[in-house]
């Protein structure tokens, strides 16, 4: 049963990176496509969590820590982009 939901939830995890690449391909403005590429780091930080947790492995969650901090500081980043830009024009 747990191999089952070990599959099941890295292929839904999968589904997920595919869409928000999608997202950040067709997205038409900036914030679409910023969406787009915070969600594919936030289902790249759950697949971390989730192969640290298939694997009982803690040496994964460094990783973890650092793909959340690189999503976190980009969004931010591309964020004030937008709020600058946006008022300017």
């Amino acid at each position: 049963m747990t191999e089952f939901l070990e599959s099941a939830t890295l292929a839904m995890l999968g589904l997920a990176g595919l869409l928000a690449l999608l997202r950040v391909g067709r997205g038409g403005s900036l914030p679409d496509k910023v969406l787009g590429a915070d969600t594919l780091i936030l289902v790249l930080a759950g697949g971390v969590a989730a192969g640290a947790g298939i694997t009982r492995d803690g040496t994964f969650l460094d990783a973890l820590v650092v793909v959340t901090l690189l999503g976190f500081v980009g969004t931010i980043t591309v964020a004030r982009y937008v709020e600058r830009r946006g008022a300017r024009a």
